[in-house]
């Protein structure tokens, strides 16, 4: 994808905008992104963002409870949210005749929502929340794995030792004025950005959001995030995991540069060619030759304000060799790094993904949000590819030799040998 022409403005209440046209069908997405996410809870009250992403829908100031989800489902929107370690969003994709319903929406929760923050809708979303938590985690097999793996490799009370869906006794725990509190802190027009892609004209989107959103008011600064730096381990932590899972697994996980420079885009090759589907190394090696998995993966989530995350999944019925083979990978990889098709086939790997992160006005708009608010950038989606195809093969071979070697990760053993 060619880079398209951007235009941003920022309102005197703080909120950065920006519309990119795209007139191939007749939809507008509308995405906010919110500087605000688990790494920003206190201890005590976690899970408060993940929280907070249910209650936006459960009315405003203008807006009945159950009536955001009508208005939109009536105009035959397609909308949704999220939360992560260091953001929350909003997002909803409308025919073009209906942006101004979709920005008025967002504008009104924006501004008013602690007029519909009720004790029946806190502990409605709480129970809400804590079942999301019993499908998704608890009981799920190998569920609560990337949870525990956070806890095993980030100090208590790092701001990343936690994930987004928090505690039940935290929730448990949360009040409205906590609620209120949070909203005040974080949910100001000067910590978020707004993103609209579509079959729109810039300056009638433009004169819209000011319209909309232009007499909120600023809001205090969000205060500064806690560090949340941490380089490699050094060792190897495992803990053991007795749980009726389907089938014997390890899983482990690798702190890797931040996101942000060439590190990363190094490090997510380096990931890629080691366990990155059935072409990789690692899928080579235990599934096809030794046969020691039936299945093995591996990926990274970026993360800006402290260390990126490598994580491989290994279901098979021993552990412990899995752990050896992984060893043997890592080391040889570090020391002969990537052959030419390897690393060829991985940037063009980078660029399909780039490719469908922005084949759609929705996810377009999304990845406009996440630059403008984690780099300052919006522009800079467009020069992922480039960013991907300049690392060299050295270049992955000695990120690897910094951060993904034997010693440095911590794992979980589901149900093999002690």
């Amino acid at each position: 994808m060619a880079e398209q022409p951007l235009h941003e403005h920022m309102l005197a209440n703080g909120l950065r905008v920006v519309v990119c046209e795209d007139h191939v069908v007749p939809l507008a997405a509308v995405n906010i992104w919110y500087g605000v996410g688990s790494r920003h809870e206190v201890a005590g009250r976690t899970g408060l963002a993940h929280l907070f992403e249910h209650l936006m829908f459960q009315g405003s100031g203008n807006v009945a409870e159950g009536e955001h989800a009508a208005l939109l489902e009536s105009a035959g929107a397609t909308f949704n949210a999220s939360t992560s370690f260091e953001r929350t969003n909003y997002y909803e994709t409308v025919p073009v005749s209906h942006l101004e319903l979709a920005l008025w929406l967002e504008a009104d929760r924006m501004g008013t929502l602690p007029a519909a923050l009720t004790q029946a809708n806190l502990d409605n979303q709480r129970d809400v929340v804590k079942n999301e938590r019993r499908q998704r985690y608890d009981n799920q097999p190998y569920g609560t794995a990337f949870e525990r793996l956070c806890r095993l490799t980030f100090p208590a009370g790092h701001p990343y030792a936690h994930t987004p869906i928090g505690s039940m006794e935290d929730l448990d725990a949360t009040t409205l004025e906590d609620c209120a509190d949070f909203f005040g802190t974080w949910y100001a027009p000067g910590n978020a950005v707004l993103s609209i892609v579509g079959d729109v004209d810039p300056e009638a989107a433009l004169a819209a959001v000011e319209r909309y959103f232009g007499g909120l008011p600023a809001g205090p600064a969000a205060p500064a995030a806690r560090p949340g730096d941490l380089g490699p381990l050094g060792e190897v932590r495992v803990e053991r995991v007795d749980e009726d899972v389907p089938s014997p697994a390890y899983f482990a996980m690798f702190p890797l540069p931040g996101d942000g420079g060439a590190d990363i885009e190094a490090a997510e090759l380096a990931v890629e060619i080691l366990g990155g589907g059935s072409g990789s190394r690692l899928y080579d090696r235990m599934v096809r030759r030794d046969e020691i998995a039936t299945e093995v993966w591996a990926g990274v989530t970026r993360l800006v304000g402290g260390p990126s995350l490598a994580i491989v999944d290994a279901v098979g019925p021993d552990p412990a060799k899995i752990a050896e083979v992984l060893d043997e990978e890592l080391a040889r990889f570090a020391a002969e790094g990537p052959d030419a098709d390897e690393t060829a086939r991985a940037t063009a790997q980078a660029e399909r993904g780039f490719l469908e992160q922005t084949e759609t006005v929705t996810g377009l708009a999304n990845a406009l949000s996440a630059n403008a608010t984690q780099f300052g950038d919006p522009a800079r989606v467009f020069s992922a590819p480039s960013r991907a195809a300049a690392v060299t093969a050295d270049q992955i071979k000695d990120m690897a030799g910094r951060w993904l070697v034997p010693g440095s990760r911590t794992a979980l053993n589901y149900g093999g040998a002690s």
